[in-house]
């Protein structure tokens, strides 16, 4: 039998379900605000979410993001707020989604 390379693992901050690291949307602290790494290559500490309205509105009410990143304080996650609901709105339409 001929194993492959095993995939990383990691646990959405919202939902806290472990899955492949490729279902989940990198997400990193520029300036304060929560933006999405969607190359994988922003510097800094990441934290991982499920593309999903849902999972977002999760994790911040149990306020996990200041947890994830290491940061006192709260933070603006208004940018990601929104890239997500349209992302959500284009899933509805029927179209494909390939970025966040």
């Amino acid at each position: 039998m001929k194993r492959g390379r095993a995939a990383p693992v990691r646990t959405c901050v919202g939902c806290r379900v472990r899955t492949v690291k490729s279902d989940l949307l990198r997400l990193v602290v520029v300036e304060g605000v929560i933006a999405p790494d969607l190359d994988g290559c922003l510097p800094g500490r990441g934290a991982y979410l499920h593309p999903e309205p849902g999972c977002l509105e999760l994790a911040e009410r149990r306020r996990a993001f200041p947890r994830a990143f290491r940061l006192p304080g709260p933070l603006d996650g208004g940018m990601l707020r929104e890239r997500l609901a349209a992302r959500a709105a284009r899933q509805q339409d029927g179209r494909m989604v390939s970025d966040v």
